[in-house]
């Protein structure tokens, strides 16, 4: 099973000219649409002069959520390309904005494509990247007696204890790599008394 993928550490950028156009490229490390937007608007503000501010981005382990903007240049030569530089270096959690300064000179469709990729290829050139884990968690209930048991299993299997309180009975949420989760259950179920209470299926 497949629970790793990788995204970049911070920001990094990068300036490239072409016949007097400077493309600033940024490569920012993101977590969701709001934030997204959230930070375009903030680059759009400090670069309130360019002729351009066009992007891409891609999100989540599966990398399906994703979307590309040429803001004004001819469609399909700026946020594809970008876009085409973070699929190229298989990398998601991640937003590229490129900043165009026009120099006075056209560069043509193809001119323009070579720009909007080179520029996004050498800010995540530039970016560290990282490989994380794909995880899973699981709440668990069970009797205070059984205690020693749950918690021999948990030293074991090393999961990250996100929450966990000790009422009528003892409530533990785990998380683990997805790949790693039936093993952790299935020897959580063992345990006398143990139920997990987000299952619905009965």
């Amino acid at each position: 099973m497949d629970d790793t993928y990788k995204t970049i550490s911070g920001i990094s950028e990068s300036v490239f000219t072409e016949k007097r156009s400077k493309f600033i490229a940024i490569a920012i490390p993101v977590r969701s649409v709001a934030e997204i937007k959230n930070l375009l608007e903030q680059y759009q503000k400090k670069y309130y002069d360019a002729r351009h501010v066009c992007y891409a981005y891609m999100l989540g382990p599966e990398r399906k959520d994703f979307r590309a903007n040429d803001n004004g240049e001819p469609s399909g030569t700026a946020g594809k390309p970008i876009l085409g530089q973070i699929n190229s270096h298989e990398l998601t959690d991640v937003l590229v904005i490129v900043v165009r300064y026009f120099g006075g000179i056209k560069l043509g469709t193809s001119g323009l494509i070579v720009a909007y990729r080179t520029a996004a290829s050498q800010a995540l050139a530039e970016a560290t990247v990282i490989e994380k884990t794909v995880d899973d968690e699981v709440t668990v209930a069970f009797e205070y007696p059984f205690m020693n048991d749950v918690m021999r299993i948990v030293k074991e299997e090393s999961p990250e204890i996100m929450e966990q309180s000790y009422d009528m009975d003892c409530i533990m949420t785990l998380r683990i790599r997805k790949s790693q989760m039936p093993r952790l259950r299935s020897r959580l179920e063992k345990v006398e008394t143990l139920r997990f209470p987000e299952d619905t299926s009965v």
